[in-house]
């Protein structure tokens, strides 16, 4: 079996890294950002490592868990890699929810840092 392109690796190796960290220790996330990051939550923008990790810290859960059920990486014309991620979370004591979440990922000094985040928890409101 053929290895997998290189931005397949680093896309999957990075979100593997990055639901470890969300789920065991959501401060260690503050390196994966820098300073020009921006992100976006459930429709609300962030910029910059310290607001994206003041909304992170913020979130109202002591425990989550991510179940990822599948991941897509593509190679950008500058060298970067996007991300797309579909899964499954449990918050605390919550249902199963489904979310889906973006990385645009770049190489910073031999280093690859998320310089955009996108994520929506999967909820749909059929009756409104």
């Amino acid at each position: 079996m053929a290895e997998k392109p290189i931005w397949e690796r680093i896309g999957s190796g990075f979100v593997q890294h990055y639901y470890q960290q969300f789920d065991t220790d959501r401060v260690k996330l503050l390196h994966l950002y820098t300073d020009a990051s921006c992100m976006t939550w459930e429709g609300e923008g962030f910029q910059g490592k310290d607001a994206i990790m003041t909304k992170l810290s913020s979130l109202p859960f002591q425990t989550i868990q991510h179940i990822i059920t599948a991941q897509d990486h593509h190679p950008t014309p500058d060298s970067c890699v996007m991300s797309m991620v579909t899964g499954q979370l449990k918050a605390d004591q919550d249902q199963v929810m489904g979310f889906q979440q973006v990385f645009l990922l770049k190489n910073v000094d031999d280093k690859w840092v998320c310089t955009n985040d996108m994520f929506r928890l999967a909820l749909h409101n059929f009756g409104a």
